[in-house]
């Protein structure tokens, strides 16, 4: 049986990848500081060097897909980014390049690299341009990645936003979510004139699982659905679905500098390497998060 390692087990996307990688019949070992449904779960700190080989060694994967980091890019604290996203990508690759059998490797980055390209769609061939830590950390890590594509097979995904059942309302929808859903009548908000390619988590994870079992290798790949939706039609969709309006007032708090207008992916490269489903709808997406699964599991 081929043994999955995935870091970031016990987060937001970790649990559905960990689910996702059992239903193809992979011995799943994660990487987390809570249970996340694996069939071994190891407390693991990436940015301590020799835990992490320690721990490598023990589970010796045949795949590994590496979801860990820091991913809210209001995290008030800059270096944690570079620690925990770069160093701690370092830690694990350096461990995993001295197994005797090197596993096969996807990595999560993000699109935040691409910064604001002053174009429609922005396929892979577009130059990063990264406008705050986060992107910044992660384009690092990407350029630190390159040095192991000789020594390990190994994909670099780049998903645009994602959103789904379990995730915090740290991020956009699910805040939008849980301001419906507990029947609040204000908002707050920063800018409502910025467009985003939404995915589903689900539709995010099947990509990933389909990348890590190709034979792709030693390349960045968008994972995105290819659509650009608007803030006001997220509200207007959930509002849909609560039956009623929401007072929407801006808060200059939540108003980022260098805030990225419009982010939307190209789908062409991540079609042409493997066979993915075609995106949910986001209406499907909202109505998932608001009517459905209320406990967080992946389903």
């Amino acid at each position: 049986m081929n043994t999955a390692l995935v870091s970031g087990a016990s987060g937001f996307t970790g649990r559905y990848m960990v689910a996702a990688l059992k239903a193809r019949g992979f011995r799943v070992v994660g990487f987390g500081h809570a249970d996340s449904g694996a069939d071994l779960s190891l407390s693991v700190d990436l940015t301590d060097a020799e835990a992490v080989k320690k721990a490598v060694r023990a589970v010796c994967p045949t795949h590994v897909v590496h979801l860990a980091g820091i991913a809210f890019v209001g995290h008030g604290k800059p270096d944690d980014f570079y620690r925990v996203n770069l160093f701690g990508t370092l830690n694990l690759l350096s461990a995993l390049v001295d197994l005797a059998q090197p596993p096969r490797v996807l990595i999560a980055s993000s699109a935040n690299i691409y910064g604001t390209p002053d174009v429609e769609i922005i396929d892979e061939s577009v130059c990063p341009a990264p406008v705050n830590h986060y992107a910044t950390s992660k384009l690092a890590m990407e350029h630190m990645v390159h040095a192991y594509f000789e020594r390990c097979s190994m994909l670099i995904a780049r998903p645009f936003n994602y959103t789904g059942v379990g995730q915090t309302e740290q991020f956009l929808i699910p805040k939008i979510v849980g301001h419906f859903k507990r029947k609040e009548s204000v908002i707050e908000l920063g800018n409502l004139d910025v467009s985003r390619d939404f995915s589903d988590v689900r539709d995010t994870v099947a990509a990933y699982v389909a990348l890590l079992e190709s034979d792709a290798h030693s390349q960045a790949v968008n994972v995105c659905s290819g659509r650009a939706v608007t803030l006001r039609a997220v509200l207007n969709e959930v509002g849909r679905l609560a039956g009623y309006g929401i007072d929407v007032r801006v808060n200059p708090a939540f108003v980022r500098a260098n805030e990225i207008p419009v982010l939307r992916g190209s789908r062409s490269r991540l079609e042409s390497l493997v066979d993915c489903p075609k995106p949910r709808p986001l209406e499907e997406t909202l109505a998932w998060m608001f009517i459905g699964n209320s406990n967080g599991n992946p389903s």
